[in-house]
C-alpha cells in the first residue's frame, strides 16, 4: 500500500478549492499515470451519501485504478481529489482508509492461510489482518456474528482462511469490509469466482444492502451486467481509461453505450430490476476499431 508521505499530486496544494459536505468522492480532472502511461482519466466523478454506483468496462479499462484512488490507496497523478470532504495531499491517507470498507482480491492475497475467519473480520476495526494484541469487547464479537450471518458466512467463523473456497472467501472479505461501519463501501468484483447459486445469493444480499437507507454509499466494479444488484442508482462505463457514459443507471446501461465500450454489438435487456447482456449477432454495424 502506498506510503502517504511518498507521493504528492501534481495539482498545487496552494489552490483553495472547496467540496460539498454531501460528496464522499469528488474527483475533478483526476488521472492516474504509471511509467508515462495514463491508466485512467481525466475523470470528473462525484458520489453522494445515498448513491450506489456500478463501474463496468472491459479488461484494462481503468476500473481498478479508479477505485484504488477512491479507496485512498493511490494518489492521483493529476487533478483534484476529495474523499469524505478531505483533499488528497492535505490529509493523512490512513485516516481516510479507516472510513472506507474495501473488498478486493488485493486484500485476499495478503491473508495468511492459518488466519481464523472471526479474527480476520473483527480486526478490521484496527485496519490489520488478523488479531494480534488488540482488545475487543462483547459488542465487537456480537457484530462479527451479525455481519457473518448477514452475508451467509456465520458457519465459517471458526474456519481458517486456507480452508475456504473462493466463494466463501468473497463472503468473508465482504463481512470484513462492513465491520468498521464505513461511510463508503468499495467492492472490486465481489462475485468473481463464485458459482451461479453463490453469485445470486450474494447479489441478492448486495441488493438488499443497496436499498437500506442506513447503508454506506457503495461503489462496485464488475465486468458483467448480470452481476449488478437491484437497488443500484448510478453507473459509469469505462474504456481504455476514459468515461464512455456515467449517470443514472437506467440511462447509462444501454446497448449503444456497452457496444462502444466492448467494441462489439451488445444487446442489453432489463428484466425486473436486473440487467442482462449478450452479443447481438444480428447487428450489421461493427463497433470494433
Amino acid at each position: 500500500m502506498p506510503n502517504s508521505s511518498a507521493h504528492t499530486p501534481v495539482t498545487s496544494l496552494s489552490e483553495e478549492i472547496e467540496t460539498h459536505d454531501d460528496l464522499l468522492i469528488d474527483f475533478r480532472g483526476v488521472e492516474l499515470r504509471r511509467g508515462g502511461n495514463t491508466l485512467v482519466g481525466p475523470v470528473d466523478w462525484q458520489v453522494e451519501l445515498d448513491e450506489r454506483w456500478v463501474v463496468i468496462g472491459p479488461n484494462g479499462a481503468g476500473k481498478t485504478s479508479l477505485v484504488r484512488m477512491a479507496a485512498a490507496e493511490e494518489f492521483p497523478s493529476r487533478g483534484t481529489a476529495f474523499l469524505m470532504g478531505e483533499r488528497i495531499g492535505k490529509t493523512d491517507m490512513r485516516d481516510l482508509r479507516a472510513a472506507i470498507g474495501m473488498s478486493s482480491a488485493a486484500v485476499q492475497h495478503r491473508i495468511p492461510d492459518n488466519e481464523v475467519v472471526e479474527d480476520l473480520v473483527i480486526s478490521a476495526g484496527y485496519a490489520v489482518l488478523g488479531r494480534w494484541r488488540e482488545q475487543y469487547d462483547s459488542m465487537d464479537f456480537a457484530r462479527v456474528e451479525e455481519i457473518l450471518d448477514q452475508v451467509g458466512a456465520h458457519h465459517l467463523a471458526k474456519r481458517t482462511w486456507g480452508t475456504l473456497s473462493e466463494g466463501e472467501r468473497k463472503r468473508v472479505i465482504l463481512a470484513r469490509s462492513l465491520m468498521s461501519d464505513p461511510e463508503l463501501l468499495i467492492l472490486d468484483e465481489p462475485t468473481a469466482g463464485m458459482d451461479l447459486g453463490g453469485r445470486e445469493d450474494l447479489v441478492g444480499y448486495l441488493g438488499d444492502l443497496a436499498l437500506d437507507p442506513d447503508a454506506p454509499a457503495i461503489v462496485m466494479i464488475t465486468h458483467h451486467v448480470e452481476e449488478i444488484p437491484y437497488g443500484f442508482t448510478h453507473a459509469m462505463i469505462l474504456d481504455e481509461g476514459n468515461i464512455v457514459a456515467k449517470g443514472l443507471i437506467n440511462s447509462v446501461m444501454t446497448s449503444d453505450n456497452l457496444s462502444k465500450a466492448f467494441h462489439q454489438p451488445i444487446q442489453v435487456d432489463r428484466i425486473g430490476d436486473r440487467y442482462f447482456a449478450r452479443r447481438n449477432r444480428s447487428a450489421r454495424t461493427s463497433h470494433r476499431k
